[in-house]
């Protein structure tokens, strides 16, 4: 598949998912176990406990969504921009910012590998920060991608990117897991034990969770699994940044997960319970492990 083609498979997911987007961040979803964990609610938490702290005026997202993060700051007393590839993400976010007295010829269609459809923003300045949710996944060029993300960001500005977190899997114990075993950890090991490793895992691990998701439900348009939409590993994400001449980099955990996923069907409400009580918790470590996401927050030098 062509970076084209797979740029439009990614804007057709987020087309078909618009409408019910703005529920991953509504709290009263958070112990309502008939209802998808909104685990962005605490993404949005961190953002804004951050932001706020570091007194930061004037902020661009990539990647809006439906608008709810840019909102939130706006209420917050930050002057907001925003773009996303998702033509249908565009207009949920501008009657968002709309329906909360904002100017929504702030939000506009844009493409963060395509420097020309974002330039006129820096007419005024580069920004003192920048937010990045559910972008990276479906990038192809993490360099480029964070190096044109640098360029909007002022010297001592802050940026505030999320990653799926690929250390997750080691814990999910399903088909995530033998993927990383085999193609990470065992990346330069003889094919032969790999082989063997393979047909081990396969007699310990849930093989076929999580189910791959093909189709956004009631639409014909790709599924989160069929689209680019890979992990990061958070100690190369940390190089990464370091790369990319960034400082005082911190990672954030969020996303929770008590028992391995498959188990959360056998105890619904205990299971939930849990997830909540775990997210912020203190250890520093165990994020590396039990959360699905994290975000990498981090201050641009020179």
């Amino acid at each position: 598949m062509t970076r084209k083609a797979k740029e439009t498979s990614v804007s057709s997911h987020y087309d078909a998912v618009a409408e019910h987007y703005h529920e991953q961040y509504q709290r009263d979803r958070l112990h309502d176990t008939s209802t998808e964990y909104p685990a962005n609610y605490f993404r949005l938490q961190l953002l804004l406990n951050s932001f706020v702290n570091k007194n930061i005026k004037r902020v661009i997202e990539v990647g809006v969504g439906e608008g709810t993060p840019l909102v939130t700051l706006a209420k917050a007393g930050v002057d907001v921009w925003g773009f996303d590839i998702s033509e249908n993400m565009v207009e949920k976010a501008k009657q968002n910012m709309k329906d909360n007295n904002l100017d929504p010829e702030r939000i506009f269609w844009g493409d963060i590998q395509d420097p020309i459809s974002y330039a006129h923003v820096l007419e005024n300045g580069r920004f003192d920060g920048l937010v990045a949710m559910g972008v990276m996944p479906h990038v192809e060029e993490d360099d480029l991608v964070l190096e044109n993300m640098a360029s909007l960001v002022r010297p001592g500005g802050s940026v505030f990117i999320e990653f799926r977190n690929k250390l997750f899997s080691l814990f999910t114990f399903n088909r995530y897991t033998a993927d990383f075993i085999l193609n990470d950890l065992l990346a330069d090991v003889d094919n032969e034990i790999k082989r063997i490793v393979a047909q081990e895992l396969e007699t310990r691990l849930h093989m076929d969770l999580p189910p791959i998701r093909t189709k956004v439900e009631g639409s014909d348009a790709p599924g989160y699994d069929v689209i680019l939409s890979k992990f990061h590993n958070p100690f190369e994400v940390v190089e990464l940044f370091k790369k990319h001449k960034f400082k005082d980099i911190s990672l954030h955990w969020y996303h929770y997960h008590p028992a391995m996923p498959y188990l959360s069907e056998k105890m619904p409400d205990l299971f939930r319970k849990e997830a909540t009580k775990l997210e912020h918790e203190s250890s520093g470590w165990r994020g590396l492990f039990l959360c699905s996401a994290f975000v990498a927050e981090a201050i641009r030098i020179g």
